[in-house]
């Protein structure tokens, strides 16, 4: 197995140009995993860490845009008040060792169902930017999910940076997994109200091919806006669950988690309701 090293970002996109089946890493959290466990030795690493424009974030006009080296530590502490959902996501993630080597970004190229980023990016709708020597590509989040951990990069692109939209409204990010801490969902939801403009926003991960939105549940929601009707919320819950499409596994059964998604569709929207209530 080779190792890259890139010290400037044209250095990395010439080397992943010269070497496409180079597998970047940055925190190395997920990379490292898989060669321990020898699920799988990448041709070669391509070391990001000391291209130091990628440990970046700015916002500007209502989006914020983070570095595929900003970590979940530095998320959790600087952009707590913009992207709140993300930031309750990024807190559960491993143990502090892994969030202050772990990143959105290495989240996105895992591609893992499981992934507790990808829920709050589909809810508010994030937008990937990739790079390669040919230019820069920006896709819709929907559209990065291509399968169970794959991703519509090109072999010759790099995850340059996520932007994400301010919060416009409450959002939340809830989890259940067989522990409180430092544990692969079983299935996890990200929510986010616009309340202005009366849409929401949804995400649903570790219970489907892909991590995925419940369309469905969004536009009920947009035509019904009553979320603090308990009928609305029960049938909110029932459109989300109808959304996955889960499996058997290790960590949990299908049926479960179509329930536990309902549960925490139901209960996300009315802690998202209760505290547009309480500031509004």
């Amino acid at each position: 197995m080779d190792f890259l090293r890139a010290t400037t970002w044209a250095e990395a996109l010439r080397m992943k140009a010269d070497r496409p089946d180079a597998t970047p890493v940055q925190g190395g959290t997920d990379v490292m995993v898989e060669i321990n466990l020898d699920k799988g030795r990448p041709a070669a690493l391509l070391d990001l860490t000391p291209v130091t424009e990628l440990a970046e974030w700015s916002a500007e006009s209502g989006t914020v845009r983070i570095g595929a080296g900003v970590t979940y530590s530095r998320i959790i502490a600087e952009l707590a008040d913009r992207l709140p959902g993300l930031a309750q996501a990024s807190r559960t993630v491993g143990s502090p060792q892994i969030r202050n080597r772990g990143t959105v970004a290495g989240n996105l190229g895992a591609a893992s169902p499981a992934g507790d980023s990808h829920p709050p990016l589909l809810a508010s709708g994030a937008i990937v930017e990739a790079e390669s020597v040919g230019g820069i590509r920006m896709i819709p989040i929907g559209d990065f999910y291509t399968g169970v951990k794959r991703n519509a990069l090109a072999p010759d692109e790099l995850i340059r940076a996520v932007h994400v939209p301010e919060r416009r409204g409450p959002q939340y990010f809830s989890k259940i997994g067989t522990r409180n801490a430092m544990v692969i969902a079983v299935c996890s939801f990200g929510i986010a109200l616009d309340v202005a403009a009366r849409t929401v926003g949804t995400g649903i991960g570790s219970a489907a091919p892909t991590p995925r939105r419940a369309t469905e549940a969004e536009a009920f929601l947009a035509e019904n806006w009553s979320p603090g009707d308990p009928e609305v919320s029960r049938r909110f819950g029932e459109l989300v669950a109808a959304a996955a499409a889960p499996i058997d596994d290790v960590r949990g059964s299908r049926d479960y988690r179509v329930h536990a998604l309902a549960v925490m569709a139901r209960r996300t929207l009315g802690w998202a309701w209760e505290e547009h209530r309480r500031t509004s």
